[in-house]
């Protein structure tokens, strides 16, 4: 699948005065990178105002950091069949202003992405677009419903980096066995949302007091942790790939650091929701706050942060779930779970550096580096020679979230109000700009 992006941008432009963040060289340093018709063509502290080619753009980035752009693995476009939602177009601007330049998409449309059309239609649309480039999952089982396994070769083919069943849980020990076991052919990687489905079936929260004094149904964090122990059993059967996305508890932090060290390959993902929030983010019954996983206990919260810091999660993806305000605004039991998050991803992992838990390299590395490689996309580092897809960020830059300023059409943050420091002023992809922070450009 070609990822979405129109014409390259021609010609030579040089970012100078920056500090150079590359988690994959491991370079933090200051300088400068010089693109030449939308690659990288050179990086480092010799590239200057003073030192560069006749006829190159010179953006002066006053200090501020220039890193990979944002690789976002786990995001849900909407479209097509519930555009009233989001679009991949309203998508690829919340995701500029992020500092986010790809993206993968997950296959719970309408109708499913199962087969090579629907891999071909986002690829289409994505590319008319022309902002982050896109990459799409494949559905594991047909319509996402859990009994037959899709053509994922023929989906391969076709572009599908990875296989999923969206947001639901793949429930069936022998389709998943399958699944892991012919992805091997081509070294696939299956991505599993482990959540065990009778044990959460009707559950509004995470289990525990809190949700008996409001008396919402909770579900166990067990529950996650009893599929994650199922599923490693399958993928060590079957040598397979398995990805566990959004986990949220400490127990499956624990779980998987065991996998990890047998040399099973196991990898895993977190959201910021569940290293920056806790249950009681719901304690005024704000849908807002409502998740699938749910919010955890402050115990949970704090065992994801260290799986960050030791490396054990591999990854930090926005899990942008745009909802509309009408399924929202409703008791907390009948509303949908879910929240954007393209736009809250930098300033909010931007806490673990800020708080000390990580170095910015390594907050920066779950952001791009690890996604990249888990997802095997030519993105998420500034080697020379690669596609100039760049974020320039202020990691100090004081700000507020104000969910009703985001750029996506959906509004529904558990973040409103937030105190942050980071801000994305520019985003560059292939060479071109397609997000440019005003007040900052103008000096302000």
């Amino acid at each position: 699948m070609m990822p979405a992006i129109r014409a390259k941008a021609s010609g030579k432009t040089a970012f100078v005065n920056v500090r150079l963040l590359d988690p994959a060289s491991q370079t933090d340093c200051q300088g400068g990178l010089l693109v030449e018709d939308g690659k990288i063509a050179g990086i480092g502290p010799q590239i200057t105002a003073a030192n560069l080619p006749s006829g190159c753009t010179v953006i002066d980035g006053k200090g501020a950091c220039l890193a990979p752009g944002l690789v976002d693995m786990r995001v849900q476009l909407r479209e097509p069949g519930f555009e009233h939602q989001e679009t991949i177009e309203t998508a690829g601007h919340s995701a500029a202003t992020g500092g986010v330049t790809t993206m993968v998409a997950l296959p719970n449309t309408d109708p499913v992405v199962d087969d090579v059309a629907g891999v071909e239609f986002v690829a289409r649309r994505a590319r008319k677009v022309g902002l982050a480039k896109v990459f799409v999952y494949g559905a594991v089982s047909k319509g996402m419903e859990g009994h037959e396994i899709t053509e994922m070769g023929l989906l391969h083919q076709a572009g599908a980096v990875a296989f999923c069943d969206g947001d639901q849980t793949i429930a069936n020990s022998r389709l998943l066995r399958q699944a892991l076991s012919y992805a091997t052919f081509f070294d696939g990687m299956i991505v599993q949302h482990p959540e065990e489905p009778e044990l959460s079936r009707g559950a509004s929260m995470n289990s525990g007091e809190l949700s008996t004094r409001l008396g919402l149904s909770g579900v166990s964090p067990l529950a996650e942790v009893i599929q994650i122990e199922r599923d490693i059993r399958l993928a060590e059967m079957t040598g397979g790939r398995l990805h566990f996305a959004h986990i949220s508890t400490g127990e499956s932090v624990e779980v998987i650091r065991r996998a990890k060290k047998r040399g099973l390959k196991i990898t895993c993902d977190t959201a910021p929701f569940y290293f920056a929030l806790n249950e009681n983010a719901v304690s005024d019954y704000r849908t807002f706050a409502k998740l699938s996983p749910p919010l955890r206990a402050e115990e949970d919260r704090q065992a994801i942060v260290m799986g960050l810091a030791d490396g054990t999660i591999d990854a930090i993806a926005s899990d942008h779930n745009p909802q509309d305000a009408d399924s929202k605004r409703l008791p907390f039991a009948q509303a949908a779970a879910g929240a954007v998050g393209l736009e809250t991803l930098l300033p909010i992992s931007l806490e673990l550096y800020h708080n000390g838990f990580m170095p910015l390299l390594d907050v920066i590395g779950r952001l791009t580096m690890h996604p990249a490689r888990l997802m095997k996309l030519g993105a998420g580092t500034l080697a020379i020679g690669k596609a100039a897809d760049l974020m320039m960020f202020d990691p100090d830059r004081a700000g507020k979230i104000d969910p009703y300023a985001f750029v996506s059409k959906s509004k529904n943050s558990p973040f409103d109000g937030r105190l942050t420091q980071g801000k994305v002023v520019r985003t560059i992809i292939d060479g071109r700009d397609v997000f440019v922070h005003a007040p900052w450009f103008e000096g302000q």
